[in-house]
């Protein structure tokens, strides 16, 4: 398969040119090595993965001849087996005015997270890789920030054929792992068989200390069956027959591993009576469709979940989106006491972008009338809409558009 062009390497390089360690985290099989590998062709740069049983027990047991054996500059993969070094790292900075030393990959598991935060303050940019985004795969790079603006979402119309959801589900469906890019139906399968198996299970038990597959396997079934609705701890722990605390657990360490994105409720002292609970997605839809047993794309395009795993997709892409790009954004959803709910809020540069996402290709336009209870609590509004299946751009007002998906 041919190299697949990574959103993050602009910044990767960037912050590579500037750190003198960078650190890419993300859930497994997702591209953190073949990008660095890429990335450091025309290098000489050693590369060592802590997967390897013998390289991990030297650097637990010994980080000097560790670093005697494997010589910055250097790649080291799977860097969470071994928190030992970054003692190590700290020094070698700290000796030398070289950047772009240490290129190092591993899970965003909290406790590592925490160790190398303050083992290498300053020392380290943190960057985050997902599996492949629908542009990643269309080889599609906007050049503007996307800010919902009418020219904005105009612009980069040009670049792309018409809104399609076959186009669309085929990418929820398959999800964006890059091996199963071109896979068949039944490859797909077993890869997300083996995936769950011999990655999910095995973090599972070693980062979490999760004995039970079983239990643990119905746990990551209730999960998809709860993707784009708020957390039920009741509902997953009744399912996977564990405790309401074992499930929260569990959730977390499904964070960690990068599988998992819990979205926040939107808070302000302003609006009242807002909801606490954060709603449950994953970062790859591909993963879910496979534990739903949702076999084929028309099954799953045409079946009883189709709209939240749309939402699920947008939501996925927009953290892709703003996780790749030189301008930073916070997403939310609102919910209030009364069950009136806007799907995403983006804040960015001091005010709020509100989006509904909707499957349909012809939203009801009235949807956007919930977005006034952002001027009743006065806040900063930028533009917004409903994100959906249209064919192309069209103005609702002069704050909102209905958005074609395939332009986030």
């Amino acid at each position: 398969m041919n190299y697949i062009h990574r959103s993050l390497e602009r910044k990767f390089t960037r912050m590579s040119a500037f750190f003198k360690a960078v650190l890419v985290t993300g859930a497994r099989q997702v591209g953190k090595t073949t990008m660095l590998r890429h990335l450091a062709n025309e290098q000489n740069r050693t590369y060592v993965t802590l997967d390897n049983l013998m390289a991990r027990s030297l650097a637990k047991s010994d980080p000097v001849m560790f670093f005697q054996t494997y010589k910055p500059p250097i790649i080291i993969d799977e860097v969470q087996y071994a928190p030992e070094l970054f003692t190590r790292i700290k020094i070698l900075c700290d000796e030398s005015d070289e950047t772009g030393l240490f290129w190092l990959t591993g899970s965003q598991q909290f406790d590592m997270m925490k160790n190398v935060r303050e083992t290498l303050p300053g020392r380290v940019g943190i960057l985050e890789l997902y599996s492949l985004s629908k542009n990643e795969k269309d080889g599609i790079e906007f050049e503007n920030d996307l800010d919902f603006s009418l020219s904005c979402l105009q612009a980069r119309q040009t670049r792309l054929a018409k809104n399609d959801v076959a186009n669309v589900f085929e990418h929820i469906w398959r999800g964006g792992m890059p091996q199963v890019f071109n896979a068949d139906a039944e490859q797909r399968q077993e890869y997300y068989n083996a995936y769950v198996a011999a990655y999910l299970m095995r973090d599972a038990a070693e980062l979490g200390g999760v004995t039970d597959t079983l239990r643990f396997g119905k746990f990551l079934i209730a999960c998809a069956a709860l993707i784009s609705e708020q957390v039920n701890y009741k509902t997953l722990s009744d399912a996977a027959e564990i405790s309401q605390p074992t499930a929260k657990e569990w959730l977390r360490l499904l964070q960690g591993m990068g599988i998992i994105h819990l979205l926040q409720p939107y808070a302000n002292n302003a609006l009242k009576r807002l909801t606490k609970t954060p709603k449950l997605y994953f970062y790859d839809t591909g993963l879910p469709a496979h534990l739903s047993m949702w076999l084929t794309r028309d099954t799953l395009m045409n079946g009883a979940a189709s709209g939240h795993y749309f939402e699920n997709f947008v939501i996925s892409e927009l953290l892709k989106s703003y996780a790749y790009s030189p301008t930073k954004a916070r997403m939310s959803y609102y919910r209030d006491s009364n069950a009136k709910e806007i799907d995403i809020f983006v804040e960015q540069n001091n005010s709020i972008h509100p989006i509904e996402i909707k499957k349909s290709a012809n939203p009801d336009r009235r949807d956007v009338k919930k977005f006034t209870v952002l001027d009743k609590a006065s806040i900063k509004r930028g533009n917004g809409g409903i994100i959906c299946m249209c064919e192309e751009v069209v103005p609702i007002d002069h704050e909102n558009c209905f958005i074609p998906c395939n332009l986030i």
